[in-house]
């Protein structure tokens, strides 16, 4: 549970932690408060400080896109779904933003780099001012840098899982799995990126946001534009990886499947002498013949290396 707290002064914008230390801020000098696990008290607190009234859990993962954005004349509501990385395992968590004057308040159940990135550039580097419509456009500006290192890295990982399969001819079913891995999280990012795009466009349709922010808002839809080209591209890279597995899977099945067929072709012929000298006819030459047997042999032999030399001239081996 942590409440976070941005607010101006004489001598800048500083910060402030806690109930106890937000509870001495003026309400109009506040431009941001982060809420990490908020308890019942703090959302409490909040809204009666601020005249909010603040998502509930339901609200927030709504998936209408009715419910990502609303606007009105007082504030903007908006809820955005964020990527976490959790016990070797990727999920979203959404986001709730309320935008009210120049205040920005965030609400989240889940730490996330871009939030404290932003949170210690405030603690760390004193600004002069900020409002909370630069503080919103920061951190999903914070966010594209961070999903832009994302997806890079997940393109390390689909050029590893290559690697694995094109050049080691590693065919276990553990690459498999892997590649599987990467498609649901590449799916994960797309739809998380899809939405940002959608906030973001929505945000330069706004008349809240100042109009020297719409330049910036425009870029930020360009980036989010390029992330998108980006994973479309590593989509059709994991589609060729799966279709490579397959197809190298169906090439060592044929190859096992050949070699018994080899198998059975080349003893046929000598089953065939064998079935005919294991007839108990009276009348068999061979039969009482001093060489019959060196001779049966002989004839299974040369059927055997006359069907692997046919098969050998007609590069089927």
């Amino acid at each position: 549970m942590m409440l976070f707290c941005v607010y101006k002064t004489d001598i800048g914008l500083l910060t402030a932690y806690g109930e106890e230390e937000v509870r001495h801020v003026a309400g109009e000098d506040v431009v941001w408060i982060d809420m990490l696990n908020p308890t019942a008290d703090d959302k409490a607190f909040v809204e009666s400080k601020f005249q909010v009234e603040l998502f509930t859990r339901q609200e927030a993962e709504e998936i209408e896109s009715s419910s990502k954005f609303g606007e009105s004349a007082a504030e903007i509501n908006a809820n955005l779904n964020y990527i976490y990385h959790r016990n070797g395992q990727y999920g979203v968590d959404p986001v709730s933003f309320i935008l009210k004057s120049n205040l920005l308040i965030t609400q989240r159940n889940i730490e996330l780099r871009s939030f404290d990135e932003v949170a210690r550039s405030f603690r760390t580097n004193r600004r002069q001012q900020a409002s909370g419509h630069n503080i919103f456009l920061i951190l999903l500006e914070m966010r594209i840098d961070i999903e832009a290192d994302f997806l890079e890295d997940l393109s390390k990982q689909i050029y590893a899982t290559s690697k694995r399969l094109t050049i080691e001819k590693t065919l276990d079913e553990d690459v498999l799995i892997e590649i599987s891995k990467l498609q649901e999280l590449t799916m994960l990012f797309r739809e998380s990126t899809s939405e940002m795009q959608r906030l973001i466009s929505a945000i330069l349709k706004s008349a809240y946001f100042p109009k020297d922010e719409y330049e910036k808002i425009r870029v930020m839809i360009k980036d989010v534009g390029s992330l998108l080209e980006h994973t479309a591209f590593n989509f059709e890279r994991l589609e060729y990886l799966q279709n490579t597995f397959l197809g190298l899977v169906d090439m060592e099945q044929n190859k096992i499947i050949k070699i018994f067929t080899v198998v059975t072709v080349v003893f046929m012929p000598p089953t065939l002498i064998a079935s005919l000298y294991g007839m108990n006819f009276v009348h068999m030459p061979e039969l009482n013949w001093a060489g019959g047997y060196p001779f049966a042999l002989l004839l299974m032999i040369l059927s055997s290396a006359g069907t692997l030399f046919y098969f050998k001239k007609q590069k089927w081996l």
